[in-house]
């Protein structure tokens, strides 16, 4: 059962990181790194929990449920 949910958590991360690609792509988020030199909040959020959650999911789909002896 942990593996299924480490795969959805996996699944989920891959939709977030493309949500802070796309953040990143927009016109306003370039504006402001072009002036500023960082991204916008929402897309260091976004990369931040999507980068997270494909750890964790990784985690969970290759060392979830291992019995030890």
């Amino acid at each position: 059962m942990s593996r299924v949910i480490g795969i959805i958590i996996l699944l989920v991360g891959v939709v977030v990181l493309y949500f802070a690609y796309q953040s990143a792509s927009a016109p306003v988020d370039q504006a402001v790194t072009a002036v500023t030199g960082s991204h916008t909040n929402t897309t260091i959020t976004y990369l931040i929990a999507g980068i997270a959650a494909v750890v964790g999911g990784a985690a969970l789909v290759l060392y979830g449920r291992r019995s030890i002896g």
